[in-house]
């Protein structure tokens, strides 16, 4: 048996890992994807893309009947990593460009319906006072079909 597809939780992940955010600002191509690892100094900064809980809105529990389709928002945390003094100002730029990158292609390439910015908030390594991360998150609206979340409807 063949593997199946990913699932467009899946896709859509990779996508802002590997299109979306490609180039940012001070980062170029130090995107990951769920990273466990601690960031040595020489890999800052960086981002990492992880997801949140995706919880269908419209999945028979909540209303009855899924009619076919599922309607998902999918929490991304995109988390900037820096070193330095100052760590919320040194990630700004980066912030910043992130944002837009995020906002320029609100269907990331047409696997979602809405990409809403949700907050952020910064955090400080306390082992280490020069190193910080700031946690950009945003919302993925995107709809699955019911029996297939690896299918759009």
């Amino acid at each position: 048996m063949t593997n199946p597809a990913p699932s467009l939780r899946e896709q859509i992940l990779t996508r802002i890992a590997t299109v979306t955010l490609l180039g940012t600002v001070q980062v170029g191509s130090r995107i990951y994807r769920s990273r466990t690892q601690a960031y040595s100094r020489s890999e800052s900064p960086a981002i990492t893309v992880s997801p949140g809980d995706d919880n269908p809105i419209n999945a028979p529990r909540t209303i009855g009947a899924s009619l076919g389709r599922l309607d998902q928002v999918l929490p991304v945390l995109i988390e900037i990593y820096v070193r330095g003094d100052v760590p919320d100002q040194l990630a700004d730029p980066i912030g910043v460009d992130l944002h837009a990158r995020m906002m320029a292609d609100r269907t990331l390439g047409g696997l979602a319906h809405d990409v809403q910015p949700d907050g952020w908030a910064p955090q400080y390594e306390p082992a280490d006072a020069t190193a910080g991360w700031i946690g950009h998150r945003f919302l993925i609206r995107y709809r699955t079909r019911d029996d297939a979340i690896n299918a759009a409807p």
